[in-house]
């Protein structure tokens, strides 16, 4: 019973303004390897090597596929909370409920407290966010002091969860902000 998954989430970069820059990037990018390498016109007043531009295209392309194989998985088991931010993780990192002496969903702002989405580290004190998309979050503070937030699309099956159990842990502060 101890590894029954009690909730499991799995989310995606999919903001249609993303898609729009890396798909505008690419587009360009392989017009410009078509220019040079098949019709013979120079791409730009400038244009790079042809081994130049086929390293770009190649590496534009490698990170528009890094981009949408990216995924942040949560799992929530009776032993601990499990994440993995593939491709940064290959492998769900445990984190043990004995680790955590505060945890709790709360609304957060991608930008103003971490600089975005993705894998950040928060300004002032607001620790480390692994968050894909969205304002709400899993805040953990562990009993070393450190804190993580990881990102959510379904905030009340969480905290649903975590009470279930019993592990819905929150400050006095905490719990009179998230009413």
């Amino acid at each position: 019973m101890e590894h029954e998954i009690l909730f499991s989430e799995k989310q995606k970069f999919n903001q249609w303004w993303l898609w729009v820059i890396l798909l505008a990037i690419n587009g360009v990018t392989f017009l410009g390897v078509y220019n040079q390498l098949i019709t013979g016109q120079a791409f730009g007043d400038k244009p790079m090597s042809n081994t130049g531009l086929l390293f770009t295209a190649a590496l534009i392309l490698v990170i528009t596929i890094l981009v949408l194989n990216m995924r942040l998985d949560t799992l929530i088991k009776k032993d601990g909370i499990y994440v993995k931010f593939f491709p940064f993780h290959w492998s769900f990192k445990k984190f043990s409920w004995e680790q955590i002496s505060l945890c709790y969903v709360r609304k957060y702002s991608a930008i103003t407290e971490y600089g975005g989405w993705g894998v950040r580290i928060g300004l002032f004190g607001k620790g480390k966010a692994w968050n894909v998309s969205g304002d709400k979050g899993l805040q953990l503070e562990f009993t070393n002091q450190k804190k993580l937030l990881i990102g959510t699309n379904q905030p009340e099956a969480l905290a649903a969860t975590l009470e279930k159990i019993g592990q819905l842990k929150q400050s006095l502060k905490e719990g009179a902000a998230a009413k």
